[in-house]
């Protein structure tokens, strides 16, 4: 006789069927009967967790994208920033980016699923991985400590999806992803170091001390 599955094991349920449904029809095709069916539950499980199908639809999508977010450690901060953006461009052509794809074609028509896709997409997830990466070559002493800020680490990204609204494919040539590192994120990263020295070398009078306030 099995087991009545309750709280996290039933969410965890649910959220694997919703994700295997995205993977399948896509969030077109995701209804919250299939899901139900699939995760061997009924829908008033569901609506109890998830109001609604954009917000079962997003956090499916987060589930997957969490699952296949890379931690790469190459032992420098060129390889690191290169195997993520390398990942992120593999992932935007794989089937968990035409997941994404078909929210944000879903999203044009639905306000309330483009607010949760701000929200909810794992987008965050991805931030505290290029940040986590930006300590690691600050710990190294490959990058001033601050270096390890919001801006800096969300700029390759932003990058890669400007990539891929101008070209309007799914997939963008490697030189372009070496030239956003080797040309943008490295140098920012390494201006971090001049930029703050020279702030604090501003309060200061050329004798030394610092200036008077005002």
């Amino acid at each position: 006789m099995s087991t009545r599955r309750r709280g996290a094991e039933l969410e965890q349920a649910i959220l694997h069927a919703a994700a295997e449904e995205l993977r399948e029809s896509g969030y077109a095709g995701m209804t919250m009967d299939r899901v139900a069916a699939r995760a061997g539950t009924n829908k008033n499980a569901i609506y109890r967790r998830w109001p609604h199908r954009a917000a079962l639809g997003i956090a499916a999508y987060r589930h997957l994208s969490d699952a296949a977010m890379p931690h790469p450690d190459t032992g420098t901060l060129r390889g690191d920033a290169l195997e993520m953006l390398r990942r992120a461009n593999e992932t935007w052509s794989s089937p968990y980016g035409a997941i994404l794809r078909g929210l944000l074609a879903a999203a044009a028509d639905d306000p309330e699923l483009l607010t949760l896709m701000r929200e909810g997409s794992g987008a965050d997830t991805m931030d505290r991985a290029w940040m986590a990466m930006l300590d690691r070559a600050a710990a190294r002493g490959e990058a001033p400590a601050a270096a390890a800020h919001h801006r800096v680490a969300t700029t390759p990204m932003m990058l890669l999806r400007a990539e891929y609204a101008t070209r309007g494919i799914p997939s963008v040539p490697d030189e372009v992803l070496v030239e956003i590192v080797d040309e943008v994120f490295l140098p920012l990263v390494r201006g971090r170091g001049a930029v703050t020295a020279g702030v604090a070398g501003s309060r200061r009078s050329p004798g030394g001390g610092r200036r008077p306030p005002g």
